[in-house]
């Protein structure tokens, strides 16, 4: 079993940063990959970003490209996503998961434990 805690969320008005953080606890966390998932008010859950056990591949959803960054720290058990240049298209709840594979999927059903999400907002 890996639990997985999410944090960082908040408000924060168009074109400023957040920075979340998802703490994992349980089994050896460094071997897995790890991704940030969201969902929006009335849609369904959709991948955002994801990064493979040893931090050197990151894959990322067109609409966050060149404005999220996935990172992690094995030695914390920690996996980062620094959301910088916010819309209110990026209102969500997030959500951490962990897929004991190592190829980095963008699928739900790959990912085998979830967090409870953080909620960010982005008024318009």
């Amino acid at each position: 079993q890996v639990q997985l805690v999410e944090s960082g969320g908040g408000l924060v008005q168009a074109g400023g940063s957040l920075r979340l953080s998802c703490a994992a606890s349980g089994r050896t966390f460094n071997a897995y990959t790890m991704a940030w998932f969201r969902r929006a008010p009335g849609k369904e859950r959709e991948f955002v970003a994801g990064i493979n056990w040893t931090g050197t591949y990151t894959r990322y959803a067109d609409s966050v490209k060149g404005r999220f960054t996935i990172s992690r720290d094995n030695a914390k058990n920690t996996v980062y996503l620094q959301m910088n240049s916010l819309k209110p298209d990026d209102t969500a709840v997030y959500y951490c998961a962990v897929d004991r594979g190592t190829f980095v999927s963008t699928a739900l059903a790959d990912y085998d434990f979830w967090g409870q999400g953080t909620q960010v907002t982005i008024p318009v």
